[in-house]
């Protein structure tokens, strides 16, 4: 596993939060990579063992998950929050000008961020994500975030995961759902196997005025001069083929790469989608 190093920066609310460093040459810019909303730093290792060394790489434990704080206010848990706890880590850190990689959640507060200060980003990867998120996709994540779950084994917890989302991931066989067990999980204090997550991520879900009532497209608009690539899970259930063709409408450079037969959403370590970070790192001016 490539090497890093533990960091926190601060909240502006006073939450402890918690990343990965990944080094790399000074003088390119780093990479951010943004889980999606149960996900956590950890999330990235099939990312991060191809391109640690090659580039600086920062994976970030989003509030209520990993190793950052839970937020004593679960209406925190939405994007415009985790927009401002990112702002604070590069405040902290520095940074003037990033490459994004956002999954899901994460490719989210990439669009709002891009919305207000598009100049920084450097290149931006939007996985499985796009303006308008499928009403179905919303559907099935709510019926399963913040239900909680403990396993006496890992290999209990990667039965469960198969069971859940065999159709996301309908070729992986059980080493890949035993990594990805230990991607979302984690070993409690019980010595049960649980998920690495904040269960109450879910109560801005489930609160009939929680949209923000944002305009992603134009939000999304910020990227029109940012080298941007959309990876799309071809069964993805979340970002339509017609959402992502819309974003080419708006944004004729921008890169859709398709996965096949993987829905939402893609890990990056399948090799079309490895051809497309590859491809968009390979656009970014240095």
């Amino acid at each position: 596993m490539a090497e890093y190093e533990d960091g926190v920066w601060w909240s502006n609310d006073g939450l402890r939060l918690h990343y990965r460093a990944y080094a790399g040459p000074a003088g390119k810019p780093p990479i951010l990579c943004l889980h999606g909303l149960t996900r956590n730093a950890r999330d990235w290792e099939p990312v991060v063992e191809r391109l640690a060394g090659d580039w600086p790489i920062f994976c970030l434990d989003m509030r209520g998950r990993g190793e950052s704080a839970y937020s004593p206010d679960p209406m925190t848990y939405n994007g415009l929050v985790y927009a401002q706890d990112i702002e604070a880590f590069l405040l902290d850190r520095k940074i003037e000008r990033y490459i994004s990689f956002g999954t899901s959640m994460g490719g989210i507060i990439t669009m709002l961020m891009a919305g207000t200060r598009p100049e920084r980003f450097a290149g931006v990867l939007l996985n499985d994500i796009g303006p308008v998120v499928e009403e179905a996709g919303l559907d099935r994540i709510r019926g399963y975030v913040g239900k909680g779950g403990q396993f006496p084994t890992w290999l209990h917890a990667a039965h469960y995961l198969r069971t859940g989302f065999s159709d996301t991931y309908p070729g992986w066989a059980l080493e890949d759902w035993l990594a990805m067990a230990k991607r979302l999980c984690k070993l409690t204090q019980s010595g049960r196997i649980g998920f690495d997550y904040d269960m109450r991520i879910a109560e801005p879900l489930r609160v009939a005025a929680g949209d923000s009532g944002i305009d992603m497209w134009a939000a999304f608009e910020g990227l029109k001069d940012t080298p941007a690539t959309v990876v799309r899970g071809e069964k993805s259930d979340i970002l339509s083929a017609a959402t992502a063709e819309e974003m080419q409408r708006r944004k004729p450079d921008l890169e859709i790469v398709e996965v096949p037969n993987v829905g939402h959403a893609p890990v990056l370590d399948e090799p079309a989608a490895m051809a497309a970070i590859d491809a968009l790192l390979s656009r970014v001016a240095v």
